[in-house]
This record gives C-alpha cells, structure tokens and sequence, in this order.
C-alpha cells in the first residue's frame, strides 16, 4: 500500500509517494533525483517525535505513517548538519502583516 509523506526544508515541501516497506536510504535516493544533494549529506527528521530517522531502517520500523511530516536538513560546509528549519504558514502570514 503505498503511502505519502511530505518532507519539508525551508519554504519547500516535497511530497513523496513511497511504500511502508522502503528504507530511510531509498527515501534520501528520491530526494536526491530531485535536490542533487548526496544521500550522505542528507538528514531525515520525523518532525512529530523530533527523530533523526535511520538509514538502514524502513518507515514502518521508525513508524513513518501516511502524510508524516519529515524534515530535511543538509550537511553544512564544517561537516555538521544545518537546523531544522521549516517555515510554517502561519509565519509566513505574521511577516506579511508587519509589511
């Protein structure tokens, strides 16, 4: 049965149709068709429990249901791995409004 999550980075969201039984590395493999970043310097967050997701792992073993919500960050420059960093709607609106 296959399912949706949407994977979110800055202002972006990418929605993924995926199966419960693909590992968090064949996720990162779609991702990079579509950022060009390599799986290596990837990072997968569920943003519900605040979970770095495993590689190795399926979204069933992490339980990564149908329309989770899943951070992307990337590795920086220093090695280290950048903060989460999505931007909510309603963000986008307060900004609006001080305009």
């Amino acid at each position: 049965m296959a399912i949706y999550i949407r994977v979110k980075r800055s202002k972006t969201t990418y929605f993924l149709q995926c199966d419960p039984t693909e590992t968090i590395l064949d996720i990162k493999q779609k991702l990079h068709a579509l950022i060009d970043q390599p799986v290596n310097d990837q990072r997968l967050i569920l943003t519900e429990s605040g979970e770095v997701l495993d590689d190795s792992k399926t979204l069933a073993d992490q339980k990564v249901e149908n329309d989770a919500v899943v951070a992307l960050t990337l590795r920086k420059d220093d090695n280290e791995f950048e903060d989460v960093n999505i931007v909510r709607p309603h963000d986008f609106y307060q900004s609006r409004d001080a305009d």
